[in-house]
């Protein structure tokens, strides 16, 4: 059995970053419902609270998997003229998250 590390940091309330030993990601919601927006493509869960009952929903591919014994398919290289907008995906991230945190602060308040 290998060694596992996850660390949570809340940024303000709603928004969290996860780390862990396989990378960054950032979780958006409140109890019963969060958004997670990682290495791993996108996941969204939805519980109900204090019974341990949830469902959760993968919106973006896994990567590849070895099946029986043969090797994943090859992933073609990134075109260059798709890594020179990272910048900006990066900014557009950061607005949806916030945009979605004072959705849902709306949301609570009413």
């Amino acid at each position: 059995m290998g060694f596992r590390f996850r660390r949570s940091f809340s940024l303000i309330p709603g928004v969290r970053l996860n780390v862990s030993k396989s990378g960054v990601s950032t979780s958006v919601g409140r109890r019963g419902l969060f958004f997670t927006m990682g290495p791993r493509g996108t996941r969204t869960t939805v519980g109900i609270p204090g019974t341990g009952l949830s469902y959760t929903e993968q919106s973006a591919a896994s990567p590849p998997r070895q099946v029986d014994g043969k090797p994943p398919q090859p992933i073609e290289p990134l075109d260059p003229g798709d890594r020179a907008d990272w910048p900006m995906r990066i900014v557009l991230t950061l607005a949806a998250i916030c945009l979605i945190v004072a959705g849902l602060l709306t949301f609570v308040r009413l």
